[in-house]
């Protein structure tokens, strides 16, 4: 008769005991999940200047203020705000849907009319209304959590900066990952963090301005409004800076504006298209390319997650889930080959 070996009952018995705990620390700490990949965007950006400005004798508490603050004026006070007016505009998102929806309707009953098609009947134009304003609602709500997780980020921020090198020595001692394939996958993290955290919303917020000065000049009524909702439209894959010029298109021509509406889908198809090709190409070349399937999932998974921020953190999220099954593949996936 064969009997378990002591030794794997209690290994056993310990692997459930941290996959419990591990699971209740998640659980709570999910909503604000946000916060410690915040944390580890932000310290990826600032690692370097980090390390220069203590090499030229700052002092680390102030160098990691300093740097802190920084990145709070140019990185946290644009999202911020830009989540802060989109959750004030939700109301007025609503409002324009409904415009928007009716004049796509309009439009699709003048072709009804040449077709000999009917399709307009179909369309329940208040059910529509209903799920953009609570998933607007959803989209712009959570200021308590996002409080807290930014609290938290820069908490965790400030040990991360202030100390890098016991930091490095814990993931070494506590990762149970081969020393080799742990710099490795920093390298690759690093890679990954850097295209999600700057490549994205860089692209986007070009996007976003020349969008603004197009609609400037073509007398679109609250033009920040719109450019804020081709800068989010731009961090989404397959939707782009559609988002904003589409609805503008249609409005403009339901309001009899035919100048306008043209005017304002011609240059959001050269003027706002040919900025994301230049931009890409420009900034993709500094940094690691993302698979747009990457990101238009990270979008889907983060949102809900996340909320506005969710636009950045989802796919990054989803990187750093491809980096985990490349840890798998390197630690199990040789070994078994060669087995």
């Amino acid at each position: 008769m064969k009997y378990i070996s002591p030794q794997i009952i209690r290994q056993i018995f310990v692997l459930l005991l941290l996959l419990l705990m591990g699971g209740l620390i998640f659980q709570e700490m999910l909503p604000y999940l946000s916060g410690v990949l915040g944390a580890i965007t932000i310290y990826v950006i600032l690692r370097k200047p980090m390390e220069k400005l203590t090499a030229k004798g700052w002092y680390p508490n102030l160098a990691a203020i300093f740097l802190m603050a920084l990145s709070f004026l140019c990185i946290m006070v644009p999202i911020v705000g830009l989540g802060l007016m989109m959750g004030s505009k939700v109301q007025f998102a609503v409002d324009n849907s409904q415009k928007v929806i009716n004049a796509a309707k309009s439009q699709v009953e003048r072709l009804e009319s040449y077709l000999y098609f009917n399709m307009t009947s179909e369309i329940d134009t208040s059910a529509i209304t209903t799920w953009l304003s609570d998933n607007l609602q959803n989209f712009a709500g959570g200021t308590f959590n996002t409080l807290i997780a930014v609290t938290l980020m820069y908490f965790l921020l400030f040990f991360m900066l202030t100390n890098r090198k016991e930091l490095k020595a814990s993931l070494f001692e506590y990762i149970p990952i081969k020393d080799k394939n742990l710099k490795t996958i920093g390298i690759e993290t690093t890679k990954k963090v850097r295209a999600n955290s700057l490549g994205i919303p860089l692209v986007a917020l070009g996007q976003g301005i020349v969008g603004l000065i197009g609609f400037l000049i073509f007398g679109v009524s609250d033009p920040f409004f719109w450019a804020a909702i081709v800068t989010i439209g731009s961090m989404i894959p397959f939707v782009g800076s559609a988002l904003g010029t589409i609805p503008i298109f249609l409005l403009a021509l339901s309001n009899g504006n035919t100048f306008q509406a043209w005017g304002v889908l011609i240059y959001g198809l050269v003027a706002i298209g040919a900025t994301d090709n230049l931009l890409r190409l420009y900034v993709l070349k500094r940094l690691e390319d993302v698979h747009p399937l990457i990101t238009l999932t990270g979008v889907l998974v983060g949102v809900p997650l996340f909320g506005f921020i969710g636009l950045i953190f989802g796919p990054l999220l989803i990187s750093l889930f491809l980096i985990v099954v490349s840890i798998y593949k390197n630690e199990y996936g040789q070994e078994n080959q060669k087995l």
